[in-house]
């Protein structure tokens, strides 16, 4: 039975060892890697974009707000673009007047460029989208885009992965450290948000990393615990 235990103590102490080390591991790739994603940006009354908190499904921007998609390959938590529009609400919607129920809401969608499109792929010949969404006064920020930028790509986990129809395929690949930003996909399909003009967002692909491997090492210590 002693000898039992020290087996199982033994295997949750290297299971620990292991998370410790994989969780420093996933902490790696806001330096080492990029993610190719669709980033999220609000502004709210005519101020600067900021990095959104919540995703376009859940977010609500307020009549006057503008809301900004961006495409591009992050290289960590310092440098993803804001889109290369301002959040010009007079000047989006400034011809459209509020109706009773409804809002509009400003909408900047920037399919950026070249190194940033996906292999085989090239973004649309007008790289930045604009258009002023009517929508109900509760309508989320993922509606407003709908309304603007149609068709929408999501994945089987409410990922948004294309607006527009671009790219066609992919969602949130992970990029190799100095790789072009062309080159083929080298992970699993994740975000990884950020602000490289200081608005700061944190890198979620690090964080969705991280919190896969600490269920595995928890799992593998409960594990260790049932054998002793």
């Amino acid at each position: 039975m002693r000898a039992t235990r020290r087996t199982g103590a033994r295997a949750a102490g290297a299971a620990a060892g292991a998370l410790l080390t994989l969780t420093a591991v996933a902490a790696a790739p806001a330096q080492a890697a990029g993610y190719r994603y669709w980033s999220f940006w609000e502004s709210d009354g005519g101020a600067s974009w900021t990095y959104a908190t919540q995703g376009p499904a859940t977010a609500r921007p307020a009549d006057g707000d503008a809301i900004g998609f961006r495409f591009a390959v992050s290289q960590g938590t310092s440098d993803t673009s804001r889109p290369s529009v301002a959040p010009d609400f007079a000047g989006i919607c400034g011809g459209v007047e509020k109706k009773d129920g409804g809002k509009r809401i400003a909408v900047v969608v920037d399919f950026g460029g070249p190194a940033d499109a996906p292999p085989g792929e090239h973004p649309p010949r007008k790289t930045v989208k604009v258009g002023c969404a009517e929508v109900r006064e509760d309508a989320t920020g993922a509606e407003a885009l709908a309304a603007v930028a149609k068709p929408l790509r999501y994945d089987s986990a409410a990922m948004l992965c294309g607006i527009a129809g671009y790219p066609a395929r992919g969602c949130g690949e992970q990029v190799a450290e100095n790789a072009p930003a062309s080159a083929a996909p080298t992970g699993a399909a994740t975000t990884a948000p950020g602000d490289g003009d200081g608005g700061g967002g944190p890198s979620f692909g690090v964080l969705v990393g991280g919190a896969a491997v600490l269920a595995l090492g928890g799992a593998a210590i409960w594990k260790a615990r049932r054998r002793g």
